[in-house]
């Protein structure tokens, strides 16, 4: 495995833009649509992505709710089938 990123900037990253796309990490853990070994996956995923200063500037660029994660983002998939549960 790679060199993998700051794991508290990555797990804000996770929750920041599953908030964004209107995907509420602890209520899905809550209702079982995600397992806490499921987001610590998400986590993981995030800090093995490059692209880190990416996902802040789309973040900090896009205000307000987001029509999708980005092209690039390893939790793209994740996250849309969350968001569809909500």
């Amino acid at each position: 495995m790679g060199v993998q990123g700051n794991i508290d900037l990555h797990f804000w990253l996770t929750r920041g833009l599953a908030r964004r796309l209107g995907v509420n990490i602890t209520e899905s853990i809550h209702h079982g649509f995600l397992t806490q070994a499921d987001f610590a996956d998400l986590i993981t995923r995030c800090r093995g992505c490059s692209r880190a200063q990416g996902c802040m500037a789309f973040l900090s660029e896009n205000d307000g709710p987001l029509a999708s994660a980005p092209d690039w983002c390893p939790n793209a998939p994740i996250l849309g089938e969350l968001r569809a549960l909500h």
